[in-house]
């Protein structure tokens, strides 16, 4: 990789290339820092889905929103082909992109309470941009799009169909003017410096499109990571639009926000379900692709607690206080409890060469945790399924699916709901119990 990325620097620096390494960011592309005459990051296709147009658009995008005034990492080089994938190679920004530490760490606190209005002004400037500022950009009807895209698992949700009815039932009126949209604009994608937003970052996902998915993408549950503050984590709703007015937006009415913020998401679960079928599928195996098909739950939870559907909830980790039982018969101790336990706790406690190794092996450490939970409570879980279908009629989830779609149970709907709840909190609980009382 250094022998390649010399070779394309060498006619714009004619500096060597040192410090290369990943980075545990970006679950799509291939992310690289290193230094050619100054710091630099590579983004790269993983070889197994190169899309070397898709590639030079993000280039072209970075170029167009910098002319908009929006912060963003210059573009040094990009091309079809470095070993084998598609490249963009841009300048490193110093800053910090770690939701947590943006949202905890003591060098941020005075610049935060600020993020949530200059965030806003960002957008504004990005949106000034039309659909056509960058050619190529996708064009489609995003609620289809999303239906599409869900269908195509051939996993019939009972939660995401009650979603599908309620976004097709308040959808707003198109927009007065469509604009560029980055499509993944959220805390995680943002450099921060103590100072500020230093940069916008990973553009793959823009598209042309309502200026108001952007806004209500930002204020999605996910993206506060545990912070009470719905932008981003790091302010009020008022806060973000008043930023967006003043930068010269037309900020979106409540209700309007409000239904970008439930198809936020909604776009999530599916997104996750996306990312999981990497794995599923043997195309590009991953751990943290695996963990992340156990966060649909997560957001299924959340589209109940966005439509005042359910509320948060204190449920303790099945974890917590349990005393594995004895190995099966005729096999030794530890059992397979206490060698899950035993492998959970050398991921957490090893020594790892890099930030990406660590953050694989507390996504490592998560799975197993999340699979002694379904051992513990699979079982039960799944005989109390499947009589809350059979009150209700239904062979499967498919056949509730199906009837939430074709309004077969409109007329009990407290009971539908009453029953995608419970089954939602019972996957909640094996995934992530702590994600149930966090408010939305």
């Amino acid at each position: 990789m250094s022998a390649a990325l010399g070779e394309r620097l060498a006619e714009l620096t004619g500096a060597e290339v040192t410090g290369l390494r990943r980075l545990s960011g970006g679950a799509s592309r291939e992310t690289w820092s290193f230094d050619a005459g100054g710091g630099l990051i590579l983004r790269r296709d993983p070889p197994s889905a190169p899309d070397p147009e898709a590639m030079a658009r993000e280039a072209a995008l970075l170029t167009a929103a910098a002319g908009a005034g929006v912060p963003v990492p210059r573009v040094e080089s990009h091309g079809p082909d470095l070993l084998g994938s598609p490249y963009l190679i841009m300048e490193r920004l110093d800053g910090e992109t770690i939701p947590r530490r943006l949202l905890r760490d003591e060098r941020f606190a005075e610049v935060r309470p600020r993020l949530a209005y200059e965030l806003g002004t960002v957008l504004a400037r990005l949106h000034t941009l039309a659909p056509d500022a960058v050619p190529g950009l996708p064009d489609g009807d995003p609620l289809e799009e999303l239906t599409e895209h869900y269908a195509s698992y051939g996993e019939p949700r009972p939660a995401v169909e009650i979603a599908l009815r309620w976004l097709g039932e308040h959808r707003p009126p198109p927009p007065a003017r469509r604009t560029l949209v980055h499509g993944d604009f959220r805390n995680g994608n943002l450099m921060i410096g103590p100072t500020g937003v230093r940069g916008v970052l990973d553009w793959e996902l823009a598209h042309a499109g309502d200026p108001a998915e952007d806004l209500g993408w930002l204020c999605v549950k996910a993206w506060r990571f545990g912070s009470p503050h719905p932008a981003g984590g790091f302010g009020s709703r008022e806060d973000l639009l008043a930023g967006y007015a003043a930068a010269g937006g037309t900020p979106p009415t409540a209700a309007e926000l409000r239904w970008w913020e439930v198809y936020g998401t909604l776009r999530w679960a599916i997104l996750c379900r996306h990312q999981a079928e990497r794995h599923l599928s043997g195309a590009d195996p991953s751990i943290e692709y695996a963990v992340l098909g156990r966060k649909v739950c997560e957001q299924e939870h959340d589209l109940l607690l966005a439509l005042g559907l359910t509320e948060p909830s204190t449920v303790p980790d099945p974890l917590d206080g349990h005393v594995p039982g004895a190995a099966a018969e005729p096999h030794d101790r530890p059992g397979a409890a206490d060698l899950i336990d035993a492998v959970g706790a050398f991921l957490l406690e090893a020594e790892q060469p890099d930030e990406r190794l660590r953050f694989h092996a507390r996504v490592a450490a998560s799975a197993l945790r999340i699979a002694r939970r379904e051992l513990l409570l699979g079982d039960a879980h799944r005989t109390a399924h499947r009589d809350r279908l059979r009150a209700l009629g239904c062979a499967d989830d498919a056949e509730l699916a199906e009837g939430i779609r074709s309004g077969r149970f409109d007329a009990r709907m407290d009971e539908v709901v009453a029953a995608v709840r419970a089954a939602v909190a019972d996957k909640v609980t094996v995934a992530n119990p702590r994600h149930l009382s966090v408010p939305g």
